[in-house]
C-alpha cells in the first residue's frame, strides 16, 4: 500500500510540475517595430544566418531558433509564440529571399515545414 501511495505522489508531482519554458527576458521585445524596419529585420536575419553581427537579443534568439523550430515552440510562453509568429510573418512577407535562406539553414530537408506552418497559423 505504501508503494502505491508513493507512486501516486510521484505521478501527481510530475504532472503538477510546470513545463519548462524559455526565459521571459525578451517577452517585452517589440516585434512589430522590428518587422516595420526592413533594415533592422534584415540585420537580424543576417545574424541568424551567421552573415553579420548580432545584437544581444539576436544572439539569444539565434540559440533558440533550432529547438523552437523542431518542437513547434513547445517551450515558448504564449507571449513568445505571438512574438515569433510576428517576426516570422515579417520575414516571409518583407524579406522572402532571406526567409528562404533561414529555412534552408534550419530545415534543409523540410522535415518541420508542415508542423511549423501549423504552429504559425494556430491561434495560441
Amino acid at each position: 500500500m505504501k508503494t502505491i501511495v508513493a507512486l501516486c505522489a510521484l505521478v501527481a508531482l510530475a504532472v503538477a510540475r510546470p513545463q519548462e519554458t524559455y526565459s521571459t527576458a525578451y517577452d517585452n521585445f517589440n516585434a512589430n517595430e522590428l518587422v516595420e524596419n526592413a533594415r533592422l529585420l534584415k540585420n537580424y536575419g543576417k545574424c541568424f544566418l551567421d552573415q553579420g553581427p548580432c545584437t544581444a537579443e539576436g544572439a539569444d534568439f539565434k540559440k533558440t531558433i533550432p529547438e523552437a523550430l523542431k518542437t513547434d515552440c513547445a517551450k515558448c510562453t504564449p507571449k513568445q509564440r505571438e512574438l515569433i509568429r510576428t517576426v516570422v510573418k515579417g520575414f516571409q512577407t518583407k524579406l522572402p529571399e532571406l526567409w528562404a535562406e533561414l529555412v534552408k539553414k534550419h530545415d534543409p530537408e523540410g522535415k518541420y515545414k508542415d508542423s511549423f506552418d501549423a504552429f504559425l497559423n494556430a491561434k495560441n
